[in-house]
């Protein structure tokens, strides 16, 4: 967002705004780069899964544990 003024959450082009190419910061290697939280958060849940399912099974007392502590990431969430 600091690099592009034209960054919304709305997918148009801002006429209005002058709006015009941006080929600053991140946007020099990748064309949308403000979607690679919505990938690494992706990425975050699936490998916290697979370490969970992993430590219930290998791990002693991590069972109990998680029976204790419900969520994995984020409290009253997941």
């Amino acid at each position: 967002m600091l690099s592009n003024a034209f960054f919304s959450t709305v997918v148009r082009v801002q006429s209005d705004r002058g709006h015009k190419v941006c080929s600053d910061g991140p946007y020099r290697f990748v064309r949308h780069p403000g979607y690679v939280g919505v990938l690494a958060g992706a990425l975050l849940v699936v490998r916290t899964a697979l370490e969970d399912r992993t430590l219930r099974t290998a791990l002693a007392g991590y069972a109990d544990y998680a029976a204790r502590v419900r969520y994995r990431l984020a409290p009253g969430i997941w």
